[in-house]
């Protein structure tokens, strides 16, 4: 049975580990390989320690953890928070486990949490990622209009962004 709940610090690890193994298989052939095969799980670890914004939730099936999504005041380019909106900042489920619902679970779970606060809900999706971009269009988020560059880290390359959004 799928379980959606709040991350714990013992789940850091974990959490760290899906979010490196889902970027090497989702963003390949999207973002560079040399930056992808260079990832490391004690780095994605130690920023979410690091991290005081927002809000982690958990998909735990079988006292396994399969993905999440973190949320939180919508980020401006200057990276200050704006308590205007909300933001789904990341969601990933272990490619193992795509299209099983879990991913659908965390949107919802996502959507319930900021509803209280926010208005709306925005995330930025690469344009070239297409299977996330169908996932977030079926949840109901559409492309706003506004759009934004991601440069990884250590790379030349700046890959374009779609902001979607969707009302609360």
């Amino acid at each position: 049975m799928l379980v959606i709940r709040p991350q714990t610090d013992a789940d850091i690890d974990t959490v760290a580990a899906v979010h490196l193994r889902t970027w090497q298989i989702a963003y390949a052939g999207i973002v560079p390989a040399e930056f992808l095969d260079a990832l490391q799980p004690e780095v994605f670890a130690a920023r979410r320690r690091e991290d005081e914004h927002g809000t982690t939730l958990v998909a735990v099936e079988d006292d396994t953890i399969i993905g999440f999504a973190h949320i939180g005041p919508y980020r401006e380019d200057d990276g200050s928070r704006n308590p205007a909106h909300g933001e789904l900042y990341a969601l990933y489920v272990a490619p193992e486990r795509w299209n099983t619902g879990a991913g659908r679970a965390l949107i919802a779970a996502a959507e319930r949490e900021l509803s209280g606060m926010y208005p709306d809900m925005r995330l930025f999706v690469l344009e070239e990622n297409h299977r996330a971009r169908r996932f977030y269009e079926r949840a109901g988020l559409h492309p706003d209009g506004e759009r934004d560059l991601w440069r990884p880290r250590g790379t030349t390359v700046d890959l374009p962004e779609l902001r979607y959004a969707k009302a609360l």
